[in-house]
């Protein structure tokens, strides 16, 4: 019988006469389609490396996402820019939506500091740098689309006036706040124009956001 060791075909690991610890080594090629995925997974990394951290091209996943979100908020503020009288006074009649209106002008540093709690300008007696809110004069227009442009905008004149607020609350949280200042009154009483009005010539001019039946006194401030 011969006692020759057969030669290992090429489908058969060999193994190297180096042992380690009782381990013997193979000396085996890696398969094709495993060296393959490699290669191809260095040149992917490269290509990418080279044209996302180097040229600039392409975009990472939080660059999308933000450019999602700014279409998002754009459609909504385009949305808002078309808000009418009715649907603001409509807001007005929500009580979650005045309510909400209602903690963000509460909050300290926000519509509070210069218009008071009450909404008269005033805080223990003393007279704050805000307009009252809760009486029917009004220095840019009472009308609820109006009060909403300020709030949004600020007043013409941000060094006498009012500061726009849009960029701090967004648009939501605007017409939340206008929704409870409107709640403070009723649709249909006359609005005055202040006599130092940017508008006004003279004699302060009554005018109405529709014709009432009667005259509406505002409701007590919340």
């Amino acid at each position: 019988m011969d006692s020759k060791q057969p030669t290992p075909s090429n489908h058969e690991p060999e193994l190297r006469d180096h042992v380690y610890d009782g381990i013997q080594e193979y000396d085996q090629k890696l398969p094709n389609w495993w060296l393959f995925t490699l290669y191809i997974t260095i040149a992917w990394f490269t290509i990418h490396w080279l044209c996302y951290y180097q040229l600039g091209f392409g975009s990472s996943d939080t660059s999308i996402i933000d450019k999602t979100m700014a279409e998002m908020q754009k459609a909504r503020d385009k949305q808002m820019e078309t808000i009418t009288d009715d649907q603001l006074w409509a807001l007005s009649r929500d009580p979650a939506t005045v309510e909400a209106g209602k903690a963000t002008f509460m909050t300290q540093g926000m519509c509070v500091s210069c218009h008071g709690p009450l909404l008269d300008g005033m805080l223990a007696g003393a007279k704050l740098p805000g307009l009252p809110l809760n009486d029917q004069e009004w220095k840019h227009g009472g009308t609820p689309t109006e009060i909403f442009k300020v709030v949004r905008k600020g007043s013409p004149d941000i060094t006498k006036g009012m500061a726009a607020w849009e960029q701090v609350l967004g648009m939501k949280r605007v017409s939340e706040v206008v929704a409870f200042v409107l709640s403070h009154h009723k649709e249909g009483e006359p609005i005055t124009r202040a006599a130092d009005s940017p508008g006004a010539t003279g004699a302060p001019a009554a005018t109405t956001t529709s014709t009432p039946s009667t005259t509406a006194t505002p409701p007590a401030a919340q």
